[in-house]
């Protein structure tokens, strides 16, 4: 059994908020790039060099990427072997969101009541918590920022099993034309299928993750993910919703079994300022 303080997982959070904020993980650029390349738009070629220049300038002179540092979304993969000494594992996590957006100057966006005071809790506290036990001896943590831009154009719809594969795409292309500028395109789609309610809502939010523009080990939902992004592509919006052909870098779909009775699916749009950073300890 490896013993491992939770004073090393709030020092790892406390790096990670700052990394994630100030570096767009390379993948993402080289999608920007990408997008370059193919976009026809005179307008949007220009938009996706800003966005670009925007990546630079935020890594070179160490500021966040976008003003809007988000709520802090926390990926923990808990190896069984472990056992975690010194105090709490989340209260750990939260001292290092804490630190991290102090130290980091990055702007602090939660507020502990939803609906009537909105008191803002000053230090981004508390994150959101996901935690998974898997096989091993290590701690694998993700620190994901998600800005609210993306995050209030998200969708999630009870379908049918009848409306199959065709019913999800209609879903995903009518959420992402109905969000138009709003989330800041070209955006990065990710989309969770089966499970529960609330089950594909996490699984889309996981999606976001994957190296953008990987295709899904699954031939069947790769093809899908392919015909989703040519559609949405087709929409016109183009970057920053002033026109043009690239309108999304990736579309990622994960799965998960589901109920006879159930066709469960989530639609998390990202930003194309994708940020996210990890460390195993």
């Amino acid at each position: 059994m490896r013993e491992l303080d939770v004073s090393e997982v709030a020092q790892a959070v406390e790096e990670l908020c700052i990394t994630a904020c100030y570096d767009l993980p390379p993948d993402v650029v080289r999608a920007l790039e990408e997008a370059r390349r193919m976009e026809e738009s005179d307008v949007g070629r220009e938009i996706i060099d800003i966005c670009i220049e925007n990546a630079r300038v935020a890594s070179t002179e160490r500021v966040p990427i976008c003003q809007d540092t988000g709520v802090t979304v926390v990926f923990l993969e808990v190896g069984q072997d472990v056992h975690l000494t010194g105090g709490d594992l989340y209260a750990a996590v939260n001292e290092g969101v804490r630190r991290g957006y102090t130290k980091g100057y990055l702007r602090k966006s939660v507020v502990t009541d939803p609906l009537f005071t909105r008191k803002n809790t000053q230090d981004n506290t508390p994150a959101i918590i996901y935690t998974d036990i898997v096989p091993g001896g290590r701690v694998r943590v993700v620190v994901c920022p998600k800005g609210t831009g993306s995050e209030n154009m998200s969708a999630l719809r009870m379908l049918t099993p009848a409306a199959g594969p065709e019913g999800v795409k209609r879903f995903v292309v009518e959420t992402v034309d109905k969000a138009g500028s709003n989330p800041c395109p070209p955006i990065i789609v990710g989309v969770g299928v089966g499970g529960m309610m609330d089950r594909c809502a996490l699984l889309a939010k996981k999606a976001l993750l994957r190296e953008v523009g990987k295709p899904h080990p699954q031939p069947e939902v790769a093809r899908l993910e392919r015909e989703i992004l040519d559609e949405i592509n087709r929409l016109g919006i183009g970057p920053q919703g002033l026109g043009g052909r690239v309108t999304a870098l990736a579309v990622h779909i994960e799965t998960a079994p589901t109920h006879i009775g159930a066709l469960p699916v989530a639609v998390n749009i990202q930003c194309h300022a994708a940020r996210h950073a990890e460390r195993t300890l």
